[in-house]
């Protein structure tokens, strides 16, 4: 039968063990389940800081995956001064949502990260998005989708991203034609989306002026979620003035830019480093060689 294949979310054990949270915050609570942000703090830090920050969320096809999946990203920008979040959200396997509760589980966490932010150390007016494939579209539709907020929350606390960086996320929903799909492909959308309206969910379809800036990093031979559906994505948040920058890699297939692809991390994290760098989130040269020799 198909399947969807996303990106592997998980390292292998001993690379797990190397990379630990500095501590663990539940951000929501529904029923009986607890959502957590795991935190890298940077070395020294304190509540007193206002240091940038950046939440990351896994990939998985918003039926599975697990946090840890950006554990490595969240230590390397923690050592280049950045307070870095992984954030769990519910997924279909565990939970039984659709993709539209995994985005309201996004807007929440970045907007508890703002309205907490005095006990964090960190700015709320500089707080990155970030995520993989199923992650990076629930990480884009915080940055561009309005509405969709947790009942209860305080709508005055903004849920949206001061900048958003992106990999390989679902950007064009659906991302295939319908004369594209075989039936069991038509059946696995309808199952997973639940026969809903999912341009609801689309952040092309919700791009407008002042959205953040935004870099996106994709594989040119991504056959999950192909890189031209990225491509309208970035023209029209071009077209609608706001600034969105592609790096394509050659011969990339989905979930290239994980941390046991090898050079493929250190080269997408140079180009998520530059990127944040140039928005004044990071300060310096990238320090990726003194992290590769730590790791």
């Amino acid at each position: 039968m198909w399947r969807l294949r996303f990106e592997r979310t998980s390292l292998t054990k001993r690379r797990t063990k190397l990379v630990e949270p500095t501590r663990e915050i539940i951000f929501k609570t529904i029923r009986d389940i607890k959502l957590k942000l795991a935190v890298f703090a940077p070395e020294g830090h304190k509540a007193t800081n206002r240091r940038p920050a950046i939440v990351f969320f896994f990939g998985g096809g918003w039926t599975g995956g697990t946090p840890q999946q950006f554990y490595p990203q969240c230590k390397y920008l923690a050592s280049r001064g950045m307070l870095a979040i992984s954030a769990e959200y519910r997924v279909k396997s565990r939970h039984g949502v659709s993709p539209f509760e995994c985005v309201t589980d996004g807007k929440s966490a970045v907007r508890w990260m703002r309205a907490n932010a005095g006990e964090l150390g960190i700015d709320p007016d500089r707080i990155a998005a970030s995520g993989g494939s199923a992650g990076g579209h629930v990480a884009a539709c915080a940055g561009v989708v309005d509405g969709l907020d947790e009942p209860g929350e305080d709508a005055d606390v903004s849920s949206k991203p001061n900048a958003m960086v992106l990999f390989n996320p679902a950007l064009v929903m659906p991302w295939r034609d319908d004369s594209e799909m075989s039936d069991e492909q038509r059946e696995w959308f309808r199952e997973t989306f639940r026969d809903c309206d999912i341009r609801g969910i689309s952040p092309y379809h919700h791009v407008t002026q002042g959205d953040p800036p935004t870099l996106v990093l994709h594989g040119k031979a991504d056959e999950t979620i192909p890189i031209r559906t990225t491509r309208m994505f970035v023209e029209a948040m071009k077209e609608a003035g706001n600034r969105c920058e592609l790096s394509a890699y050659e011969d990339q297939g989905h979930g290239f830019f994980n941390f046991d692809r090898g050079q493929l991390f250190y080269d997408t994290m140079l180009a998520a480093d530059e990127f944040l760098a140039s928005l004044g989130y990071l300060e310096g040269p990238s320090t990726l060689d003194q992290f590769r020799e730590k790791n």
